[in-house]
């Protein structure tokens, strides 16, 4: 297993240790405010879900806001979407491309629903379209290169904690 600043890579990377578990103390609404409008301003988020061990896995993924929850768009069979159904908590840390979160910054905690419904996954995926622009066709170009056409996907809706 390799390391590197922290971060192990195994099956992909895991949370580093001052990220093992979410915060217990509660988000003061303003801070909540804030850290909403921070999170959906930013290119990429390090996403952690928690497996059935509570071990946490990070990945970076794209980020919108819709009203006051913030949500990512991913494949409908991807690992996040199946550690989510079965437990909802998760963290969010402003990041770069890859998932790397400066030193220093503190996730903020989350409880993630599964949306599947397809008028709202539709209306969602062009927020993500519009933010992104030129970035989205070509990564969506190039995932249904790889397999084999369009995956079906969902939205994992983020309520920040309170």
């Amino acid at each position: 297993m390799a390391t590197t600043s922290g971060w192990s890579v195994n099956d992909g990377p895991t949370v580093p240790p001052q990220f093992g578990a979410p915060p217990d103390p509660p988000i003061l609404l303003g801070v909540v405010d804030e850290s909403l409008t921070a999170l959906a301003g930013q290119q990429f988020v390090a996403l952690t879900t928690f497996k059935r061990n509570g071990q946490g896995v990070v990945t970076p993924m794209w980020i919108g806001r819709d009203g006051d929850a913030l949500f990512v768009w991913t494949p409908a069979d991807a690992w996040k979407v199946k550690r989510v159904a079965h437990d909802p908590r998760v963290l969010l840390a402003p990041s770069g491309r890859f998932g790397k979160v400066r030193d220093g910054v503190t996730p903020v905690a989350g409880t993630a629903e599964i949306i599947t419904e397809p008028a709202t996954v539709e209306r969602l995926r062009r927020v993500i379209q519009r933010k992104y622009g030129l970035g989205y066709w070509v990564i969506t170009s190039i995932e249904a290169i790889a397999a084999r056409g369009r995956k079906p996907r969902v939205i994992l809706s983020i309520s920040l904690s309170k």
